[in-house]
């Protein structure tokens, strides 16, 4: 039996393992250097002293948005004499207006006492912050898109460039979500003088080289092998792309060898990290959707498992479901639940966003099935994702499960 000592003792596998998680920023991002410039230029305006500019980035998770953008925030920390300043914010926990200027405040004005104030106060002194000295405020909002209140935090921040004589803030919006912005008020996009960067997925051969000079400085000479990386960018290339997965599939290889008392990894100890990990994937991804796609998701499942009105297509292998049919589930289960449906123009919207997600795929059928319609696959194994939904959507315990129309069935 391992003792205490033995768990703090010198890892035969790992020399840095801080290096592999995916929230640690190499020196160096390759297959993203196009991105960093993009971002680079359009931050060059409020460098210079100018009015803020605004950028909005988009991409599946994994694809180095977030990497990037602290990349950059790093490059500023180093330019000296510049009145720019920088506040990173995850909006996953500063999620509504209040919270996100109050980190704000809290970044630059750490003496100033935030207890007691209200928005307008902390707005207030940010313009006053801001004007004394012509300062130019880079606001990155990780994940913009779970701001509660987004559209008043948005029309707020232009309208402090509207209001100041000199100086301003500049968004760098962060979201795996491009069709986002449709839920802000048409005034506020108005202001918002924005432009738009693309982060596409990582190619196999990309991922590859990703982990390869993270597994270097990470794993002790010997521990992983080339075929195993090659495997694991493989199988996170299979996923979408994801980078990130990548790494947690490189880690908790060495985990799992680490437990067994191995000095290198195998390919047992790859596999078994490869279905840990998309395991937990797929829940943070599913957990992250907001509540109507998580509904439609929920009604791709259940047509998946049990069909419906129409006939399922299936090539012997996977299963394809007609759009209209998915559409008219969904609004039958949102209603049940007492949910205003969706109109079909954002229905479309949420299918889109989950195939960017992985989870599902979509294609237009050929013409003489039911005329011109899109197709819809689900690629995750049915069972596990509607176990993952139904504790999300129903706070379902396990043992119990829900009809097709989301009752409890006892």
């Amino acid at each position: 039996m391992q003792t205490l000592k033995d768990l703090i003792g010198e890892s035969k596998i790992f020399a840095q393992r801080e290096v592999l998680s995916p929230h640690y920023t190499p020196e160096k991002l390759v297959f993203r250097e196009k991105e960093i410039s993009s971002i680079e230029k359009a931050i060059k305006p409020a460098l210079e002293g100018e009015k803020g500019r605004n950028l909005f980035v988009y991409g599946r998770a994994g694809t180095g948005k977030t990497s990037c953008a602290k990349y950059v925030i790093s490059e500023i920390k180093e330019i000296p004499n510049t009145k720019a300043r920088v506040s990173y914010i995850n909006c996953r926990m500063y999620n509504t207006r209040f919270r996100v200027l109050n980190k704000v405040i809290a970044d630059h004005m750490p003496n100033y006492a935030r207890r007691g104030y209200g928005t307008v106060d902390l707005y207030e002194k940010l313009m006053g912050w801001i004007e004394e000295d012509n300062k130019i405020l880079i606001l990155v909002l990780d994940e913009i898109d779970m701001v509660k209140d987004l559209d008043d935090l948005v029309y707020i921040m232009t309208r402090i460039n509207s209001e100041i004589r000199a100086g301003g803030v500049a968004m760098i919006g962060i979201s795996n979500k491009v069709s986002f912005k449709e839920e802000l008020d048409p005034r506020s996009l108005s202001a918002l003088n924005e432009s738009e960067l693309v982060f596409p997925s990582y190619y196999s051969d990309e991922i590859y080289e990703i982990i390869k000079a993270r597994a270097e400085k990470g794993f002790k000479k010997g521990a992983i092998s080339d075929e195993i990386l090659h495997f694991i960018a493989a199988s996170a290339a299979k996923e979408g792309g994801d980078a990130r997965l990548s790494l947690k599939i490189l880690s908790k290889s060495g985990e799992l060898a680490e437990d067994k008392g191995k000095e290198s990894v195998g390919m047992e100890e790859a596999d078994e990290a490869v279905k840990m990990a998309e395991s937990e994937i797929v829940y943070e991804v599913i957990s992250s959707l907001p509540e109507h796609q998580k509904l439609v998701l929920y009604s791709i499942v259940l047509l998946a498992q049990s069909g419906g009105s129409y006939k399922k297509l299936t090539d012997g292998r996977d299963t394809y479901l007609f759009s209209g049919e998915v559409y008219n589930r969904y609004k039958s289960i949102a209603e049940g639940l007492k949910r205003a449906p969706k109109s079909e123009r954002w229905y479309r919207n949420y299918i889109s966003e989950l195939e960017m997600q992985g989870l599902i795929a979509s294609f237009d059928s050929s013409k003489g099935i039911r005329g011109h319609t899109k197709l819809i696959k689900l690629l995750y194994p049915t069972q596990k994702t509607r176990a993952v939904l139904e504790r999300n959507i129903f706070g379902l315990e396990r043992g119990k499960e829900k009809n097709d129309t989301g009752e409890s069935k006892e």
